[in-house]
């Protein structure tokens, strides 16, 4: 075993038994790359990864490959979600010189680190002639790699950065229209989402673009975006079996995953989904979630409520291999059954995707469609298929499970927590709140130390001697949880939640601000020194922590009446606005924060013993443009003076309230005026 046997990250240990001289990120494989003048080999990837696995088979288990690699460089592995800040550093770095990026990512550095080649998978082969070319370019040209070194450090730098803005801007529709105008360029009005292939889910993209859609009143969009909604949830992305989506589609009609499952994508589609229930009441939005859901209660929650990171793609070696079927391993399961649920789900003898005979289940069709079709009602279609169902879900858990990533951590649990509040929003369930709550509780017990600073990683099964080899957090685990506990204290009325969330958010102004660039740097003032310092701008397959950070501070500016917050988040939007145009796609959630700066937010502030039953029937109306507080007693600034004996809903906007109403639709109609 290597020097990974001892780390907490379960990427680190799948290549502990590697042949080769693995270092975990650290003070000891820097100096050695020091000392020894030897090249760096930084290798960075995460468990759920397919093509870590195969370049991990092919290159790194390969005695003589290992060889290479241990003869001419110091070697690391990183768990990106473990150390996104390195991830970040040597990513732009691949991007830089390939235009793309991916993992594994392998980069090769001088000893100080700073890189001067890389790129992503690697044919074995091709990674032995380019190990001994850059030992020799290294031994025979220092100074023309220590040039190169110089320029793509200095752009690494520039990378994803913006210019202090003073001015304030005065936003208008046209904005949003410039936006959209470049965007739906993009938009697949066949299959959904953008592009062709692969497709990623994207749930920030489409939520901006509905609250588009029903602010500015769009229909073009609105149907694109119900499309893209539709289309995910019948493709095989979606697991129709076990619930849950895979991590993207390789193809343009979301039919074949790439089968990892993620928290982060899962966490962020219950919020789509549910907003979506809300705008349109669409009963499949509500299967999805329901079903979404009880996939993460089942098979990523720890027993003390915290959410695991992932499941792996791949199961004894085959990617899929846990969620295909053969048509007869179907007929073997469910008998006569098996031709109705072969029809719904497009199973056939010859297999609809590259394995022979093999089957990713998908569907074309609405339950009232294929009904109509096939001669039953809706009842005797559902009735028969949600059976066979629970069957195939029974035969496939005694199957060779798919790895699970047992990391917990503080961000995607905030995503996790965000979405349960939402759904809970939306329908009212009881359990998802209970779920929410539990989850508020594990983070408030294991990832908040005793200063007030949060803790990234708990890691139940960590048995090394120093615990997790990152204790520290970055930004977007404090700019997801604050954003997390705004939405658990909209759902609840209970300030503890609200008051935390301000106290992340002062953490992340101390820590992580920088005034005078009017940007937040992705590592803490007191964090490990790297090549460079960046800041995460750009929104991708999660938000980015400055476009949430950005969100947060003016939701709690409102709520605590806080003018510092709404101007660090008015500076954050002034410095991002000017690129938003060239591709809205890559700013998201900034044009969240854009819309409700058009718009304005409407401060919904509810009073009185039935404050909880008003509010579950005020969110049954689409109001994308709101915060709500309030309860039965309340000490923010905007509830001072407004309870009396009966319950009370007050409409505030740009720090006018109107005339308090007594019922929802005199309430909605100060709204809609």
């Amino acid at each position: 075993m290597n020097r990974l046997a001892n780390s907490a990250s379960p990427y680190l240990l799948q290549h502990a038994h590697n042949p080769v001289d693995w270092y975990p990120w650290g003070p000891e494989a820097l100096q050695k790359a020091r000392d020894e003048n030897k090249l760096i080999l930084v290798s960075i990837g995460y468990s759920a990864c397919h093509w870590c696995h195969v370049m991990e088979h092919e290159s790194f288990e390969d005695e003589k490959v290992a060889a290479v690699m241990n003869e001419y460089f110091v070697c690391i592995k990183v768990d990106r979600e473990e150390r996104p800040d390195v991830d970040q550093i040597y990513m732009s770095a691949i991007q830089l010189m390939t235009g793309r990026g991916g993992w594994p990512l392998n980069c090769i550095c001088l000893p100080d680190q700073r890189p001067i080649y890389g790129g992503t998978y690697f044919r074995k082969n091709d990674w032995v002639s380019l190990l001994f070319n850059l030992a020799d370019f290294y031994k025979q040209k220092p100074d023309e790699a220590e040039d190169y070194a110089v320029k793509l450090t200095e752009g690494i730098r520039q990378y994803e950065s913006v210019q202090f803005i003073e001015t304030q801007s005065e936003y208008s529709r046209k904005d949003l229209t410039d936006i959209l105008n470049n965007w739906e360029r993009y938009f697949d009005k066949k299959e959904g989402g953008m592009g062709s292939s692969p497709k990623f889910p994207m749930p920030n993209n489409w939520q901006f673009l509905m609250r588009y859609a029903h602010l500015m009143e769009d229909e073009s969009v609105a149907k694109q975006v119900k499309l893209t909604l539709h289309k995910m949830a019948f493709g095989g992305i979606y697991d129709h079996i076990g619930g849950g989506f895979a991590r993207y589609s390789v193809d343009g009609r979301w039919h074949v995953p790439h089968f990892e499952k993620m928290l982060y994508d899962n966490a962020q589609l219950v919020s789509l989904y549910s907003e979506a229930s809300v705008w349109q009441h669409d009963p499949l939005y509500f299967q999805i979630i329901d079903e979404t859901i009880n996939f993460i209660k089942r098979e990523l929650t720890s027993p003390d409520g915290g959410f695991y990171s992932a499941l792996d793609a791949d199961s004894e070696g085959v990617e899929g291999k846990f969620y295909t079927f053969t048509k007869d391993e179907i007929e073997a399961i469910l008998g006569e059954d098996a031709d109705l649920f072969c029809i719904y789900y497009h199973v056939t003898d010859d297999g609809n995707w590259e394995e022979e005979n093999t089957n990713v289940f998908f569907r074309n069709e609405s339950d009232l469609q294929l009904a109509e079709k096939l001669g039953l009602t809706i009842n005797e279609l559902t009735s028969k298929i949600n059976p066979s169902r629970d069957k195939v879900l029974e035969a496939r858990s005694k199957r060779v499970r798919p790895g699970l990533d047992y990391k917990i951590l503080t961000s995607w649990n905030g995503l996790m927590l965000k979405g349960l509040c939402e759904a809970y929003r939306a329908f009212n369930k009881p359990e998802y709140l209970e779920l929410a709550l539990q989850n508020a509780g594990f983070i408030m017990d294991n990832m908040i130390s005793l200063g007030g600073r949060l803790i990234r990683i708990y890691n139940d099964k960590d048995t090394s001697v120093s615990g997790n080899s990152w204790k520290g957090a970055f930004l977007d685990d404090y700019a997801n949880l604050a954003d997390a506990l705004i939405a658990l204290y909209e759902v609840t009325f209970d300030e503890q939640w609200l008051h935390t969330a301000k106290k992340l958010t002062d953490q992340s102004i101390a820590h992580y601000y920088d005034a005078g660039k009017g940007i937040f740097f992705y590592t803490a003032d007191d964090d490990e020194q790297l090549i460079a310092r960046k800041s995460e701008i750009m929104d991708s397959v999660t938000p980015a922590s400055n476009s949430v950070m950005a969100n947060n501070l003016k939701k709690l500016g409102l709520l605590f009446d806080n003018e510092g917050y709404l101007d660090i988040s008015a500076q954050l939007l002034r410095n991002v606005a000017p690129q938003m145009a060239k591709y809205g796609s890559s700013y998201s959630n900034w044009c969240m924060l854009l819309l409700n700066e058009i718009f304005g937010t409407n401060e919904v502030a509810i009073t009185g013993e039935q404050a909880e039953q008003k509010r579950i029937e005020l969110e049954k109306t689409y109001i994308p443009n709101k915060i709500m507080l309030g309860g039965k007693k309340g000490s923010l600034p905007l509830l001072q003076d407004k309870f009396a004996a009966t319950t009370r809903i007050f409409i505030c906007k740009d720090k006018t309230c109107g005339l308090p109403s007594e019922n929802i639709e005199e309430a909605l109609k100060q709204i809609w005026n």
